[in-house]
C-alpha cells in the first residue's frame, strides 16, 4: 500500500483472513488525522447532515463481573452506517487500570468500505475516541465560544483532558491552562501540567471555583455528580462537557443548564444516555421536549451565540456517526479503499 508523503506507515494487523487488515495504532493515528484535519472532517460531514436528522444506532453496554472487577467496569459496542461505508467500534473500560498503569479504555474499531462493506482498517479504539470527543467539542467550540477566549479550565487529568487542552488550543487564543484534577496529589495532573508546561504552556493546578475566571470549561471525567457549581461560571462562559455518558453519570448541575444555550449531539442520544440532562428534567430544570438544540443546528449555523455575555454548553455523550466519519478520513488521508 503506497501512502502520502509525509504521513506514517501503518502497522499489519495479525493474519486472520485472506488478507491482513492495516491497523493504525495510537501513535499513527494522530500524525495520519491531525487535530485541525479532524475538525475540518466532521464539520464537512456534519454539514452535509444538516437537512435531515443524524441517524443514532443504539450504543450497546455489557456490565463486565468477575473476580477483581470494579462493579463499573463494562463493554461498550457502537456501531454505524452512512455515505462513508460502515464501522463498529468495541471498547472496555476497566476504572482500576490507572493504578495498574495501563489505560482506562481499550478497544479496536473496525472501518467497513463504502462498496460490498468489507474490512478496510482496523484502529486503536481509545485513540480514535479520544481525537472524536476534541474535536468535536473543538468544532462546536468554534461556532459557540467568544473568538478571544483565551483561560480554558479542564476537569480530569487524564487521556480526554489532555486532548482537550490540544483541541481548544487549535480553535481559540488559549494561555492559560488549569486543570482540576480530583485529588490536589493526583500523579497524572502532575504528569500532564509538567508535559503541558515542557511544550510552553502555562498550565497549573486549580480548584473547582477556577470556573469564576474561565472563559472555555472542559469536563473530563466519570464523575457521578457535579464537578463544579454552575453558579459560579462567568458570563460569557463556554462549557463542553463530556464526561458523563450514561444515565447514572452527571459532570454539570440542573440549573447550570437551565440557564445556558444547550446543545447537545441528538435530543434523542441525550434522553437515552447523558445523566446530566436526565437529572435536570426530573428535577424540573428543563423540559421533557425540546430542552436542546443539536450538534447539527450548530454546524450548519442554525444556532449561534447572541452576546458575549451568554452562557453555552455542549453536552456530548459521542455518535458513532463521529467515530465512522473520522475513521474514513483517516483512511482516505492514507489512502485506503
Amino acid at each position: 500500500m503506497s501512502l502520502p508523503s509525509g504521513l506514517p506507515r501503518v502497522a499489519k494487523s495479525a493474519d486472520h483472513g485472506p488478507a491482513a487488515l492495516p491497523y493504525l495504532g495510537a501513535a499513527e493515528l494522530r500524525p495520519a488525522l491531525p487535530i485541525g484535519v479532524a475538525i475540518d472532517a466532521l464539520s464537512e460531514a456534519l454539514s452535509a447532515a444538516r437537512t435531515h436528522p443524524l441517524e443514532v444506532a443504539p450504543r450497546a453496554i455489557v456490565p463486565i463481573s468477575g473476580d477483581g472487577v470494579h462493579p463499573r467496569d463494562e463493554m461498550l459496542m457502537m456501531p454505524a452506517a452512512g455515505p462513508e461505508g460502515a464501522g463498529a467500534k468495541i471498547v472496555t473500560i476497566a476504572r482500576a487500570n490507572p493504578e495498574r498503569d495501563l489505560p482506562l479504555i481499550q478497544g479496536a474499531y473496525v472501518l467497513f468500505s463504502k462498496v460490498g462493506f468489507s474490512p478496510e482498517l482496523m484502529i486503536d479504539a481509545a485513540a480514535l475516541t479520544g481525537l472524536r470527543t476534541a474535536a468535536v467539542s473543538a468544532l462546536v467550540t468554534q461556532h459557540l465560544a467568544r473568538s478571544d477566549s483565551s483561560r480554558l479550565v479542564v476537569f480530569g487529568a487524564g487521556a480526554q483532558a489532555e486532548a482537550h487542552v490540544e483541541a481548544m488550543q487549535a480553535v481559540l487564543p488559549i494561555s492559560t491552562v488549569t486543570i482540576v484534577a480530583s485529588s490536589p496529589t493526583s500523579t497524572r495532573a502532575r504528569a500532564l501540567i509538567g508535559k503541558l508546561q515542557a511544550a510552553g504552556v502555562d498550565a497549573r493546578a486549580g480548584a473547582p471555583n477556577a470556573v469564576r475566571d474561565a472563559d472555555v470549561v472542559c469536563t473530563c471525567t466519570t464523575s457521578t455528580i457535579p464537578v463544579f457549581d454552575g453558579d459560579l461560571l462567568a458570563a460569557g462562559a463556554h462549557v463542553n462537557a463530556i464526561g458523563a455518558y450514561r444515565p447514572d453519570m452527571c459532570e454539570v448541575d440542573g440549573s447550570l443548564l437551565a440557564r445556558a444555550k444547550l446543545v447537545v449531539d441528538t435530543r434523542q442520544a441525550a434522553l437515552a444516555e447523558a445523566g446530566d440532562i436526565l437529572a435536570a428534567i426530573a428535577r424540573h430544570h428543563l423540559p421533557e421536549q425540546g430542552f436542546a438544540h443539536e450538534l447539527t443546528d450548530v454546524v450548519c449555523g442554525r444556532v449561534t451565540r447572541r452576546s458575549d455575555a451568554e452562557i453555552t454548553v455542549f453536552k456530548a455523550v459521542g455518535l458513532a456517526i463521529e467515530d465512522l466519519i473520522l475513521a474514513r478520513a483517516a483512511a482516505d488521508r492514507l489512502g485506503i479503499s
